[in-house]
């Protein structure tokens, strides 16, 4: 396999049950073996690609001073504005050769959470900017709830049984630039080896190249959508809850070759979590004599306390 799968979210959502279990096993099947698809027919139009990349190439080439505004002291970068360098790998001391910025949750009215998330923060510059924004995270994750519905399936858990936690979950919209290597990096790369913390990662922008994945063999292979594609992992927290059968698996954002060290690039990851109040403790689906139970109970919330504390976002 030197490519990641492709499926199409058409067969899952057609009325025909083959075309359904067709794409339920194919995706199953694919997050056993690489964890990794590149998914086509997602509810992302043309149209809302074409405006947010206009709208996050137009804040990311404010002036630095101005961006700097929107980082926010005590969110541990959860919302707005985080400067170049300061997220890591888990594991390394480098800085990651990019900035971003940070779209979360506008939870339902009686979406009785157990936390008060942090508001969106406004960039008043721009004022197609925060709505672009909050219209591609809606149908992301709307994206999300249909991949679940047929991982659960594939677990042989209730169809539905990810809609309750994902929706009004502690997910992040996460707009990327790398800005252009003007220097020999000394030991850092645009993203470092990593595994995701949440369920599952929606990546818009992964064609622009750079994107490896690790299969189980070692060798890393790139990651090459078509253009119209999402590429979409498991995370830490779906391979936890599924006691390792379906997997999180190592990848990474190379820095291009020299002759294009003058190209930015620029990546839109959908990190989709769940209400902190979800149990990750692994289902009893996943669990028997030859797969025991292999992680200890925790919820949500503080599972992602502990990455973020470990990737350095939060300072303890």
């Amino acid at each position: 396999m030197n490519n990641i799968p492709s499926v199409d979210l058409a067969d899952f959502l057609s009325d025909d049950p083959k075309r359904k279990q067709k794409f339920v096993d194919e995706i199953g099947t694919a997050y056993e073996e690489i964890g990794f698809v590149s998914l086509k027919n997602h509810f992302l139009s043309d149209d809302l690609v074409e405006n947010l990349y206009k709208e996050i190439k137009a804040f990311f080439a404010l002036p630095v001073e101005d961006k700097e505004k929107y980082e926010i002291e005590g969110l541990g970068g959860q919302r707005g504005y985080v400067s170049f360098g300061k997220e890591h790998a888990k594991g390394k001391k480098e800085g990651d050769l990019k900035e971003f910025w940070h779209f979360g949750q506008k939870p339902d009215a009686e979406a009785n959470l157990p936390e008060e998330y942090p508001e969106n923060v406004e960039v008043k510059e721009l004022p197609d900017f925060n709505p672009t924004g909050m219209e591609a995270y809606r149908m992301l994750e709307k994206t999300g709830i249909y991949v679940l519905r047929a991982l659960a399936l594939y677990i042989g858990i209730e169809e539905t049984y990810f809609d309750k936690w994902a929706t009004n979950g502690n997910s992040i919209l996460r707009p990327i630039h790398y800005p252009p290597i003007t220097e020999e990096p000394k030991g850092a790369v645009r993203a470092g080896a990593h595994g995701d913390i949440n369920l599952i990662t929606l990546l818009m922008g992964a064609s622009a190249g750079g994107l490896q994945v690790l299969r189980k063999d070692g060798e890393w292979i790139d990651a090459i959508p078509q253009e119209d594609e999402l590429v979409i992992n498991v995370g830490d927290m779906l391979e936890r809850h599924t006691n390792n059968k379906l997997r999180s698996t190592i990848h990474r954002v190379v820095n291009p070759p020299k002759e294009d060290w003058d190209n930015p690039r620029y990546s839109i990851p959908f990190f989709m979590h769940p209400r902190s109040d979800m149990k990750l403790n692994c289902l009893e689906e996943c669990v028997d004599e030859e797969h025991p139970k292999a992680f200890p109970d925790i919820t949500a919330g503080d599972f992602l306390h502990q990455r973020l504390v470990e990737i350095g976002l939060i300072k303890e």
